[in-house]
């Protein structure tokens, strides 16, 4: 049964991930029209939420005066300026950053000292509803907040609750994942065409190959290598191509991928 989240919400950001958010959540019933307050500095932007249904506000200050809660969806770069003025206005609220880097610490040091964080990692895939989000709580976020949080992404596809020590291997994992798995489609597609598939044919085929491979392992609940056998007969094909993506180093270089994206989120987020 699907939970409509009662009272209001703030957006602050109407961007790609801001309007998924919004697009997703009133779509599945999560987020109510009316109770959603926006603010984006472009007018473009802000008439796309207003098509909606949302209210749109004239500037940040104004989101914040009318909500409870308010989502931030900005880039990185805009972060310290947008701090620096909605700070003020943010006691007793609850603020949801979605912005990539910026820990809870750092949103807490500027921040009113009853004001409360919740991380957020989403990944690309919320865009089409089946996104995968990480949450982690800040020093003063309650239970009802994290609560609060998980509704609304739950909308968007599923969600996990973590330690925010674990926010770097989520970015390495999840948040680049979608990067991995592009370019094994187009490495797919690309030997179906070798092989006298036009590419038009082999990229569905390998994009439909992928989505019901990841439907298979979250309906089934089977462990990856019982349904990976399923599939491996003795001397099959299958198994040649097993063999051959092993000799490649295809696991390794997977394993790899994770703990080098792993390594550059920590950096960053140390500058």
């Amino acid at each position: 049964m699907v939970k409509t989240i009662t009272g209001t919400l703030g957006i602050i950001g109407c961007g790609k991930m801001g309007m998924a958010i919004l697009n997703g959540g009133i779509a599945r019933q999560v987020l109510a029209a009316s109770s959603l307050f926006a603010f984006d500095p472009s007018p473009a932007r802000r008439q796309e939420a207003a098509a909606l249904g949302v209210n749109t506000m004239p500037n940040n200050g104004a989101v914040l005066a009318n909500c409870k809660a308010v989502l931030v969806a900005v880039k990185p770069q805009v972060l310290e300026t947008l701090l620096a003025e909605i700070s003020p206005a943010a006691a007793e609220k609850l603020i949801i950053s979605i912005v990539a880097g910026g820990s809870t610490e750092f949103w807490e040091a500027r921040l009113p000292a009853t004001a409360r964080v919740v991380r957020v990692m989403p990944n690309t895939p919320v865009l089409v509803g089946e996104g995968m989000t990480a949450i982690a709580g800040g020093k003063r976020a309650t239970e009802a907040d994290l609560a609060l949080t998980e509704t609304i992404f739950k909308a968007l596809g599923r969600v996990v609750i973590i330690d925010e020590a674990l926010m770097d291997v989520t970015t390495g994992l999840s948040g680049s994942g979608p990067a991995y798995f592009f370019m094994a489609l187009e490495a797919l597609a690309d030997g179906g065409v070798l092989m006298g598939l036009s590419k038009e044919t082999a990229l569905l085929m390998a994009a439909q190959t992928m989505l019901g491979t990841a439907k298979l392992f979250l309906e089934t609940g089977k462990h990856p290598s019982v349904l990976k056998d399923m599939v491996t007969s003795p001397g099959g094909t299958t198994a040649a191509g097993l063999r051959s993506l092993e000799a490649k180093g295809f696991r390794s270089a997977l394993l790899a991928a994770v703990e080098a994206a792993t390594l550059r989120s920590r950096e960053l987020g140390k500058g």
